[in-house]
């Protein structure tokens, strides 16, 4: 999908890109093959052409880093098949408000297992930011919002990789509310007992954990998170065959 992705060019946007599908430049090889595009000056071309080069090569590569700053945030779902077998889909529990506010659980899947630190359980900055590095892209629910800004900004441990907000996939597809609605429609069922005790609320089973030292709701916390970084992968899959089609029909048209 990424190779039928010409909003990495210089300003060239979902028009722009329509545009070249409805031409039959439906990818990257066949804008280069072409000696001139309508509507695309010659030198423009050109330079153009470079720069599908070198995202040959970022891509050949597997430097995902290379798209950061030339995919729109709202397009980086494109990367995802190029690059799923290395992406860590990532979701943080929190306690506080502003200065006081700090992780107290992070989660972490690869597809296949879960990682989970824990504030003075686990806990390693250090070791976290090396885990980071072996990831080439990050994928959460409303990340762009709340996860990484707060991660980046209190702790700078997040590798310079692509971020894929499923928030705003969602949204494109009509799947609309929290990540808990969302689950429902996809038929993802959580453990009743957080749900009906608790009423999902992560921060009270953290407070209960602290103020009783119980591992009992420790443990019903890391499961919860753990549940929640599972079940991003299911919703990924699916944006990604929606989105997909939805271009793949646009090309077609």
């Amino acid at each position: 999908m990424i190779q039928s992705t010409f909003q990495i060019l210089e300003r060239v946007a979902g028009q722009k890109e329509k545009s070249l599908w409805k031409a039959g430049i439906f990818d990257w090889d066949t804008f280069m093959r072409k000696d001139s595009i309508k509507g695309i000056a010659k030198q423009k071309k050109s330079y153009f052409d470079r720069q599908l080069v070198h995202a040959k090569k970022a891509l050949h590569n597997q430097l995902s880093s290379y798209f950061i700053d030339k995919i729109p945030s709202t397009e980086t779902w494109r990367l995802y098949d190029s690059f799923r077998e290395d992406a860590v889909f990532l979701d943080i529990e929190t306690e506080g408000v502003g200065a006081q506010a700090d992780i107290t659980v992070m989660g972490l899947y690869d597809g296949l297992n879960t990682k989970t630190m824990i504030k003075g359980v686990n806990m390693d900055y250090q070791a976290l930011k090396q885990e980071l590095a072996n990831y080439k892209l990050i994928i959460t629910f409303n990340g762009s919002s709340f996860d990484i800004p707060f991660i980046q900004k209190r702790y700078n441990i997040l590798p310079q990789i692509p971020h894929i907000d499923l928030r705003h996939c969602c949204a494109r597809l009509g799947l609309t509310g929290g990540l808990k609605e969302i689950e429902k429609q996809f038929g993802i069922k959580r453990n009743p007992i957080i749900e009906k005790l608790y009423g999902g609320d992560v921060l009270t089973l953290w407070k209960m954990y602290k103020g009783s030292g119980d591992r009992h709701y420790l443990d019903l916390l890391v499961e919860y998170n753990e549940e929640d970084v599972i079940n991003l992968k299911k919703i990924m899959n699916y944006c990604y065959e929606k989105l997909g089609e939805g271009i793949k029909n646009e090309i077609a048209a």
